[in-house]
């Protein structure tokens, strides 16, 4: 049998495969042999746009699985950067994202375009606020909930339920894994927002790509909303993945989960949807069934809820919403400041007081040491205190749980 010549032509160079571009059919033939998503569910997904609020661990993972499963627009929020604790949970990213302080979106944005570059993928490094909330979020079909806090979640719920658009929260804490779907009913007065228009059943074979809404006495009946079931967010201390600890499998369980009502809901079969909020704990077993786990239905709204009920969006208006917020690790966020910042003119005027800088006088003390920056944000350390600057004005101050420590820090480098 004659050996391989490296001077063969491309067509005899076993190599040369390699260099064949991967079409959609080769890439999702396996998914659409299953009956549930089909040749026409697939073709529904490649037109579905998704947001992901938080690409932590729930959202890295969930962005993950619709990314390989074809939806073909992802918007992804997160106002956070790769640190190394991320790394056991947070399927996206690696070491050189942790040692680049790499924001969330970013990073996750480009792995994905590794595994699947047919698709857009829409990074946002910005903490999702009322204020820009219309326009992160507007012409979304779905948005997925993968944050680590409930003010985030009553703003999103306030925003779906005005605007009639589908989502699912989920969490992720211990061995815990939580999610619920969302319908928000459509309002009640035609003065009001009109229903999201959703892809069609996959079993009509005319419809996709139509705009015509899936009809609701069908295919859409309203779920309870969060503020159904929560009126208030919780009181007092939360435990999160910073205080309780975290397991990657229970993460990588809500996403799972997240991701296969996404998809029911994405290619138009609503009817299949869960209608509780669902909860599982991986540590614990009982007798029955080796998982323990819990339902609290969610079948209906309540007619006496301030959201769905009385349509009052006490979280989207911004009322009460603070502006600097501890954000767990030890850490306050400043998020009061909504102006662009120039990171690289920033870097250069902190470099006087960097240790970077040539001293005129080496024997004093920098005031800030290992400043860096690049296009996405801008860091550095003092003493026990490290800020991380984002393009949008926003901070976030590690070292500390003194919101007064932490505002000093940022008035006296970044400005007030």
């Amino acid at each position: 049998m004659p050996s391989a010549n490296p001077t063969s032509p491309p067509e005899q160079n076993p190599t040369a495969v390699a260099t064949r571009p991967i079409t959609d059919p080769d890439r999702y033939s396996r998914q659409v042999l299953f009956p549930g998503i089909g040749a026409a569910g697939q073709h529904l997904l490649a037109g579905a746009h998704v947001a992901i609020v938080g690409v932590g661990a729930t959202g890295a993972a969930s962005a993950s699985l619709l990314a390989r499963a074809g939806v073909g627009t992802l918007s992804l929020i997160d106002r956070d950067f790769v640190e190394p604790s991320n790394l056991h949970r947070q399927v996206l990213f690696d070491e050189a994202d942790a040692l680049a302080s790499l924001p969330k979106a970013e990073a996750a944005r480009r792995k994905i375009l590794l595994f699947n570059s047919s698709i857009r993928v829409l990074p946002h490094v910005v903490d999702l606020v009322p204020a820009n909330i219309h326009d992160l979020l507007s012409g979304v079909h779905l948005v997925l909930d993968a944050t680590d806090n409930f003010e985030t979640r009553f703003l999103i719920n306030d925003f779906a339920v005005q605007g009639t658009v589908p989502w699912i929260y989920a969490a992720a804490i211990g061995a815990t894994a939580a999610t619920m779907n969302i319908l928000p009913r459509p309002p009640r007065s035609g003065n009001l927002p009109q229903p999201t228009r959703l892809p069609q059943p996959s079993h009509v074979p005319h419809l996709p790509g139509s705009q015509e809404p899936v009809p609701l006495p069908d295919a859409w009946q309203p779920t309870a909303c969060l503020a159904c079931l929560f009126p208030a967010p919780p009181a007092g201390p939360v435990e999160t993945c910073d205080t309780a600890g975290i397991l990657s499998t229970a993460v990588n369980l809500a996403a799972s989960i997240q991701v296969t009502e996404a998809l029911k809901l994405l290619t138009g079969q609503p009817h299949l949807l869960r209608r509780t909020l669902l909860s599982f704990d991986l540590w614990q077993p009982t007798l029955s069934s080796g998982l323990s786990h819990s339902e609290v239905s969610a079948t209906a709204p309540d007619p006496d809820c301030l959201v769905c009920g009385h349509r009052i969006f006490a979280h989207l208006a911004g009322e009460g919403r603070p502006h600097i917020t501890l954000c767990g690790r030890n850490s306050v966020q400043i998020h009061e400041h909504h102006r662009p910042v120039d990171l690289a003119a920033m870097h250069l005027r902190l470099s006087r007081h960097a240790d970077t800088n040539p001293k005129m006088h080496p024997d004093t003390p920098a005031d800030i040491q290992d400043l860096r920056s690049n296009d996405l944000l801008l860091r550095f350390r003092r003493g026990p205190l490290t800020l991380t600057l984002f393009g949008d004005g926003r901070a976030v101050i590690q070292g500390t749980s003194d919101i007064a420590v932490a505002r000093t820090l940022y008035a006296r480098f970044i400005g007030s």
